[in-house]
């Protein structure tokens, strides 16, 4: 089921199964997506990485995710471009940027809990009620149902990433730290680079971040780099110099020892077995 708004506002609702195809609309202003499988053991390959999914699993992707979902055969999608909802204006109210979208280095995924569940089916069930029903309130009905259904991701989301551990507006810290790594890794190396923009201290962030995992600021950094370096290794044409530049990397030696220490062998081996 897709809606199509007067100014361009696209949002796609599609249940996907094994006798279905998954329909590829068309180009995209700024698309998230939002996967909920609905059973164990499906397959879907993210960023070069095959992940197996667990039943009631959501995982949430942006336009960078390089994505292969045709071995799934049991989940639910939903699809938005920024003209229908624009999650970073309306940060305010979702509070989803640099945790679910835009700033996580690793996937961002969550399993909704079975007391949870029950408000995830309602949504959907209104949601393709209120496709069914188009008449001048459509948009706003249905812009009202995916943000309260954000709400719902980041609220679990939190929940199980340890966000509870940071006091009353220190998970925002996290989070803007997250999303000005995802705007500036390429230029922007250092912890201290975001503690001056952020107006903290290095230790402050280096304490909060300790708080939600055993990863560092820093580590959040090299990560964001060595996706972007997977990526574009598997899905451009660029030479290994390029790449290393493109990333923030004056010579390739320093940027081939870099991806070497972080994956275990050479740009030139990835990018040969990726082929």
């Amino acid at each position: 089921m897709i809606f199509n708004g007067p100014s361009k506002e696209f949002l796609q609702l599609q249940s996907i199964h094994c006798n279905n195809c998954y329909e590829q609309p068309e180009e995209l202003e700024s698309p998230l997506t939002l996967l909920w499988f609905e059973q164990d053991g499906q397959s879907i390959r993210v960023d070069d990485v095959n992940l197996i999914t667990q039943k009631n699993q959501v995982i949430c992707l942006t336009e960078f995710h390089k994505v292969d979902i045709s071995t799934v055969c049991n989940a639910k999608m939903i699809r938005f471009n920024r003209s229908f909802y624009c999650v970073l204006d309306h940060d305010s109210e979702v509070g989803c940027k640099g945790i679910l979208f835009f700033g996580a280095s690793q996937i961002p995924t969550f399993e909704i809990p079975s007391e949870e569940l029950e408000k995830f089916q309602t949504i959907w069930k209104m949601f393709e009620l209120e496709l069914a029903s188009p008449d001048e309130l459509q948009l706003e009905m249905l812009q009202s149902m995916l943000k309260r259904f954000i709400i719902l991701c980041t609220r679990i989301f939190k929940a199980q990433n340890n966000y509870s551990k940071l006091e009353n507006g220190k998970s925002d810290v996290v989070r803007e730290y997250n999303f000005l790594v995802e705007q500036h890794f390429k230029s922007k190396h250092h912890v201290s680079d975001y503690a001056e923009m952020m107006n903290k201290s290095p230790k402050t962030l280096s304490n909060l971040f300790s708080k939600l995992s055993d990863k560092t600021p820093l580590q959040f950094i090299q990560a964001r780099k060595i996706l972007e370096a997977r990526r574009l290794l598997r899905h451009s044409n660029l030479s290994i110099k390029e790449i290393g530049f493109e990333i923030g990397f004056e010579d390739v030696q320093t940027f081939s020892r870099f991806f070497k220490k972080m994956e275990g062998q050479s740009p030139t081996e990835y990018k040969e077995l990726s082929r």
